[in-house]
C-alpha cells in the first residue's frame, strides 16, 4: 500500500456487512489480461454496463457485478477506492470509458483516483485519467446522515445544515 494513500472504512448500513462471504468478493485484476477474461465471462449485455468495483490495500483492482454491495466486492475490508467502471473494446483490447467514486458503502472521497489510476496504470488498462463523473460524500455533523453535495451546495437534504467542506466519513 502506498502510505500516502488514504483507506476507507466500510459506512453503509450495518445490515450488510454480515452478508459479506469469501465468495461475494470482487475478482482481482492483475493485468489486462485478466480483465478480458473476467469481461468475456461476463456475456455482451452485462459488459455493456458499469461494474463494480473497489481498489483493495493491496493496491490491485477488484471487480464485481453492477449490482453488487461494494463490502461484498471488497471481502469485507477496508478500500483505497470503490465506485463503479465502465469498460469499452477497441483496438482489441479493453479499457475504461467511465469511472467514478459512487459507492454509499465507502463514501470515497475525489482524491481516491490517485488509487484506481495506480491500479489500472500497473494492470496496464488504459483509463481517462479521472473521474468522469465525481460524487462528493460528507457527514451531516448535526444529524449524522451521509448526503451527497449536489451542484456545489453544501446543504444536508436531510435537516437542511451546512456540510463541511472537507471530507469527514471516517468513522
Amino acid at each position: 500500500m502506498n502510505p500516502s494513500a488514504r483507506s476507507y472504512r466500510y459506512v453503509g448500513p450495518p445490515e450488510l456487512r454480515p452478508t459479506v462471504r469469501p465468495d461475494t468478493a470482487g475478482r482481482i485484476v492483475r493485468a489486462a489480461d485478466d480483465l478480458a477474461v473476467w469481461l468475456s465471462e461476463r456475456g455482451q449485455s452485462e459488459s455493456a454496463e458499469p461494474f463494480t468495483f473497489v481498489v483493495a490495500l493491496d493496491g490491485l483492482l477488484r471487480l464485481a457485478p453492477r449490482r453488487s454491495e461494494h463490502v461484498a466486492c471488497a471481502g469485507g475490508d477496508d478500500v483505497l477506492a470503490a465506485g463503479e467502471m465502465g469498460f469499452r473494446r477497441g483496438s482489441g483490447r479493453w479499457t475504461v470509458h467511465e469511472v467514478t467514486n459512487q459507492s454509499t458503502g465507502y463514501c470515497p472521497d475525489l482524491d481516491s483516483w490517485h488509487a484506481v489510476a495506480r491500479a489500472l496504470d500497473r494492470a496496464g488498462i488504459d483509463h481517462p485519467g479521472r473521474f468522469t463523473h465525481e460524487i462528493v460524500f460528507r457527514r451531516c455533523e448535526r444529524c449524522q446522515e451521509r448526503s451527497v453535495v449536489r451542484e456545489g451546495d453544501f446543504v444536508c437534504v436531510f435537516c437542511g445544515s451546512a456540510l463541511p467542506s472537507a471530507w469527514n466519513l471516517a468513522p
